[in-house]
């Protein structure tokens, strides 16, 4: 708010003392109608607009009631023109501000201070760069580029015109700011729209740095922030030193410029340099600080230490929430991350859009579509649903739930889906089955949204390898490089060679393998290894086992898929040799493990564990299920049993899965129709799937059970993969 002494040279004489009371308490007019009072009681004696008129309306928000009353004004004097000026640049009504700007040039009315910087502020936002540099070659005529402030405006001005392209606006500000109502030709000022390309992104900023005559701790800021923000990281680190020897230390915002880099880089040990030189002088507690340290320490997996700053943190704003929320999720702790967003609601702590989208990945994760439905349910009643990032964020979290239909509910709603919306689809479909969905869905994102990405297209190839779509995968392989110029990367080779893999094309997955133009990793090899196992092809998983033990020695997964690939072949003896090598080398198989949600409480099941409360119950339910489901035809399939015993103990193995006593378990804890969710870390064996189709037909339930690859839903006696995974 203005002050007395600011306004009262501009009013009457003859209304100074009835005036006295509101100039020295103005912040005691908050209303609109204590404006209008004020406007009114100025106008009777005088009908010339006065400037603390437009700073009482801007102040209280009332920016048209501003508006009219300058528009109104035949000649505004000069402190008239800066209130409005200001008033729109501050409330984001940037053509405003730039047509008072234009106008009063036109008037030839003298600059009143702090004008420039609303401008170029406003020129900033409008993405403009003719207008930009309009304005700037007005400023250096004026005599007011050598002013700090100004100056310091019009370097953030090309910072964030860095990108800004050229796209035909031209619109009438700029193109009357070119002529003379702003001061004509902008190329005098060394700065035209060509000269900034010329200079590259940053070029414009460094001219005018380098320009200034004198230089604060803004003007090396936004510097170092521009330079950062563009990629430029060794420059912005090395101006940290030069600002250093200019006899200016580094603030809060020059470390929180510089902390990203870091962590882009995954450089841990130069940004505890940087959080030391914090922590010497005092900035440690600083919030803004602190989000960047946050983020740093989480993107280079010290997520232990992200914890430790946040918890130093006095007053955590939001955007420190925020951070530690997402670096726990990012670093799998998911539970960690829920807790902590469950004490942030506790703290009154408002959520963002940014929130959720950190959040939900931990629900997708654990699996827990209870409390996934519980954050949608917030979403909406927070007015976020139409946010497209919380909305992306929501369709991968029940598609990775198991609930595909509700995700395609969630995606329909999205006014105008973006990349990560449309591929969270996709991925959704390629995991649940309908593959045909996918590709149709992939296709009307080439229509409506034109490009799809590297991860788009891994995610339609991941639809075809799930549906056996061979000739359909091809074609999308050799699309993406001719028709959309992606190179591919190891992702699009590894859902290639699985689905080679898969289809029985083994040979041809292996020399596809072989030949890729990026060195294959133990993954993509092991891809192929698990399909040598499905289609007992021992001779040449010896060849692909040698490929993977060379890259990871101590690769656990390759070692038991091999052995359980000797076992398959009777081949007793080379299986029992492995095994002892596994031992020698330290390692252990992962145990076969199933989660079940019942009534908020997650169960868990590993392969013939007796140890569950409701074991004994468990093992009846499946006994009876067992003697329904044999007369309804079912014949155990025992080859998964890798077990040189005999055919009776190995029916009885088959029962102790761990899927199947999660099965149990869910039918006999829920009630009828309800439809059971389970996960299990591995894929499940062909004689589970076989049993669990039977199951589903005995009890009338859907069955959903997500293992290592997919989602299986089973239905009346049918798997939603139609028997291919």
């Amino acid at each position: 708010m203005q002050t007395h002494g600011t306004f009262s040279a501009a009013i009457p004489t003859s209304l100074t003392p009835l005036l006295d009371p509101f100039l020295r308490h103005s912040s005691s007019i908050r209303t609109r109608s204590q404006a209008q009072q004020l406007h009114a009681l100025l106008l009777k004696s005088h009908p010339r607009p006065f400037p603390l008129v437009f700073s009482l309306y801007s102040a209280l928000g009332l920016v048209r009631d501003a508006r009219l009353a300058f528009t109104a004004a035949p000649t505004p004097s000069p402190p008239c023109y800066a209130a409005v000026i200001r008033c729109s640049a501050a409330r984001g009504l940037f053509d405003h501000s730039v047509s008072a700007f234009v106008r009063m040039r036109s008037f030839s009315s003298p600059l009143a201070d702090a004008v420039l910087p609303s401008v170029l502020k406003s020129c900033a936002a409008l993405r403009d760069p003719h207008l930009g540099t309009a304005v700037h070659g007005f400023l250096i005529r004026s005599g007011w580029g050598a002013d700090l402030f100004t100056a310091n405006a019009l370097m953030n001005m090309y910072c964030k015109l860095c990108h800004a392209k050229d796209d035909g606006r031209r619109n009438s500000l700029a193109e009357v700011s070119s002529g003379g109502a702003v001061g004509g030709d902008s190329r005098k000022s060394g700065f035209s729209h060509a000269s900034q390309i010329r200079l590259g992104p940053l070029g414009s900023v460094r001219k005018v740095f380098d320009e200034m005559p004198q230089r604060d701790v803004v003007s090396w800021n936004t510097l170092i922030a521009g330079t950062a923000e563009n990629g430029m990281h060794v420059e912005a680190l090395e101006m940290i030193k030069k600002m250093g020897v200019a006899g200016l230390k580094p603030d809060s915002f020059t470390l929180s410029s510089v902390l990203p880099i870091f962590a882009e880089y995954v450089d841990g040990y130069k940004g505890m340099e940087i959080h030391g030189f914090a922590i010497r002088h005092a900035f440690d507690t600083d919030v803004f600080i602190g989000s960047s340290l946050i983020d740093m320490y989480a993107n280079c997996t010290n997520v232990d230490y992200s914890r430790r700053v946040f918890d130093l943190l006095p007053n955590p704003d939001p955007i420190s929430w925020n951070s530690i929320i997402a670096g726990l999720v990012q670093n799998g702790m998911f539970d960690e991350g829920l807790k902590l967003f469950r004490e942030m609601l506790l703290c009154r702590i408002k959520p963002m859009p940014v929130t959720f989208s950190g959040i939900m990945p931990a629900c997708a994760h654990l699996t827990t579509l209870r409390l996934g439905m519980q954050l949608h349910g917030y979403v909406v009643r927070g007015g976020f649903a139409g946010n497209v990032f919380v909305a992306s964020s929501l369709v991968d979290m029940y598609a990775k739930c198991g609930n595909v239909h509700i995700a395609r509910r969630v995606f329909d709603g999205v006014p105008s889906p973006d990349n990560v919306s449309w591929t969270a689809m996709i991925m959704g479909y390629a995991l649940h089955g309908p593959a045909q969905e996918a590709l149709s869905l992939f296709q009307r994102m080439e229509t409506e949204n034109g490009k799809p990405n590297h991860v788009a297209f891994v995610a339609v190839l991941t639809a075809c390898s799930h549906a056996g779509l061979v000739d359909e995968a091809w074609d999308y392989f050799h699309r993406m490089s001719n028709d959309y110029g992606i190179i591919p990367r190891l992702e699009h080779y590894a859902a290639v060679a699985d689905l080679l893999g898969r289809a029985g094309k083994l040979e041809e997955a292996y020399d596809f393998i072989s030949t890729m133009h990026i060195k294959p990793t133990a993954g993509v090899w092991s891809a192929l290894l698990g399909a040598c196992r499905v289609h007992k092809n021992a001779k040449l998983a010896e060849k692909v086992a040698a490929k993977i033990f060379d890259i990871e020695p101590k690769n656990m997964g390759s070692h038991v898929l091999m052995s359980n690939i000797y076992s398959a072949a009777g081949r007793w003896n080379e299986a029992a040799k492995l095994r002892m090598t596994m031992k020698d080398k330290g390692m252990k198989k992962q145990p076969a493990c199933s989660w079940i949600e019942i009534k908020n409480e997650l169960h868990a099941f590993v392969a013939h564990d007796t140890s569950h409360p409701c074991y004994n119950k468990i093992i009846n339910a499946l006994k009876v299920l067992l003697e329904q489901m044999e007369r309804e035809g079912y014949v155990p399939n025992t080859e998964d049993v890798l077990h040189d015993i005999e055919e009776e103990q190995k029916r009885n193995m088959l029962c102790g899965h761990s899927e199947r006593l999660a099965i149990a378990f869910g039918i006999i804890s829920t009630p009828p129709g309800t439809t059971i969710r389970v996960t299990k870390n591995l894929r499940v064996c062909v004689d589970c799937h076989t049993a669990t189709k039977f199951i589903s037909k005995i009890v009338g339930r859907e069955i959903v059970v997500r293992d290592l690859n997919r989602f299986h839903h089973f239905k009346d006696g049918e798997c939603s993969c139609g028997d291919y995974w």
